[in-house]
């Protein structure tokens, strides 16, 4: 047993840190026990309790939870990035978020790591070819966490959804690595157009609880928008954008705003 741990540590020290904060908490709340044995004490590695953990949230009359974790199972086999991608959106809210004290706790809790971990194989799928499928993961992941992703929007790895409600993220958005979003937020178009019509979000860039960035416009890496703020136009990198329409009011204030997460315009 000491030699499996230890290789386990060396191989995905994330998947034994929740494994073990797991067995905490059923000591801690035994009430609880069955749903975190479920959901993560039965599997053995993180892609398997992440299959059965989508599946049962998002299984229905119309779609069994056992095809759907068979898919979502086929899904993290074929594709390693996927699994890359949770490890790095798990940390991403453990890091960010104030109220996440345990890494076990977005994957049983947190409905806006849920829904992006589904949102990722229902792009799986798309990249397949099999687009009525992820139309239909996208449907059940808004019907669900109130967060709806177009299934072939591009999502870089470590982003953290707070609060995770009602966002929206159009067919041709594109968002970069280590981003931080809040709930309310609106990648959108302005119009009926078709084509490329989405924002681009560089890396690093933290966007304030109901903004909207709305066209086929390029948010600079590393820069803030603030709450509220309704983006149409470019954002230069590592600025801060506010207002209605959103305007410069300044630099980032520092050189990593969706992991510093201050979301002041001036420090006091």
């Amino acid at each position: 047993m000491a030699e499996t741990r230890t290789n386990l540590e060396e191989l995905d020290p994330v998947w034994q840190q929740i494994r073990d904060e797991a067995r905490e908490a059923i000591a801690e709340e035994p009430l609880l026990g069955g749903l975190i044995h479920s959901t993560i004490l039965h599997h053995c590695t993180l892609e398997a309790a992440l299959a059965y953990r989508i599946s049962l949230k998002l299984g229905s009359g119309e779609m069994s939870e056992q095809l759907l974790r068979e898919i979502a199972d086929d899904c993290y086999a074929s594709d390693p990035d996927l699994g890359i991608a949770a490890r790095a959106d798990l940390v991403a809210v453990y890091d960010r978020d104030p109220a996440c004290h345990r890494q076990m706790e977005p994957l049983i809790f947190f409905k806006g790591f849920q829904a992006l971990q589904a949102y990722r194989i229902a792009h799986c799928l798309w990249q397949r070819g099999r687009r009525d499928f992820a139309y239909f993961l996208q449907m059940r992941i808004s019907e669900m966490f109130s967060i709806d992703i177009h299934p072939a929007a591009r999502i870089g790895k470590g982003l953290m959804i707070d609060h995770g409600h009602s966002i929206v993220i159009g067919e041709t958005a594109v968002v970069g690595d280590n981003v931080s979003m809040l709930h309310g937020v609106t990648l959108g178009g302005t119009g009926k157009c078709e084509g490329d019509r989405h924002p681009k979000i560089g890396d690093g860039v933290l966007i304030g609880a109901g903004a909207k960035v709305l066209g086929n416009i390029s948010v600079g890496k590393c820069s803030r928008i603030a709450s509220g703020s309704v983006v149409l136009k470019d954002v230069p990198p590592r600025s801060t954008v506010a207002g209605v329409p959103a305007r410069v009011v300044g630099e980032a204030g520092c050189s990593q705003p969706s992991v510093n997460m201050n979301q002041l315009l001036a420090d006091e």
